[in-house]
């Protein structure tokens, strides 16, 4: 993997790394090799820290290039949507069930008296 582009990202706490994989012998890397590739580009970087986006082969084109975003702390990896950290091996956050208003709008329907007709 060859670095084209590095830049700090303060703001977000993250390092932006573009890069361009030449596999001429081999077949596409998969996203689990880029991450670690991207890691150890980066001196100090955490696998589970590491994201890859906007990845791209060329039909017939042993390169593929690449966009990895590798975030300094935890806290600041949460910017990222639940869908790319899944994509990543993240386990999905549990849904939490809240009730609904439509759940108790029949029985407030039923305690006014309406009738089916719509008479009242």
């Amino acid at each position: 993997m060859e670095v084209l582009e590095r830049k700090d990202n303060p703001l977000l706490d993250r390092v932006e790394i573009r890069f361009v994989w030449n596999h001429d012998s081999s077949r596409t890397p998969s996203r689990r090799e880029m991450v670690a590739a991207a890691a150890k580009a980066e001196p100090g970087a955490k696998q589970e820290l590491v994201f890859v986006k906007e990845v791209s082969t060329r039909y017939g084109r042993p390169q593929t290039t690449g966009l990895a975003l590798i975030y300094g702390s935890s806290e600041s990896a949460a910017l990222e949507p639940e869908y790319v950290k899944v994509r990543h091996g993240a386990e999905p956050e549990p849904k939490t069930e809240t009730p609904e208003a439509s759940e108790t709008a029949p029985a407030e329907e039923a305690a006014e008296g309406k009738s089916e007709d719509g008479d009242e």
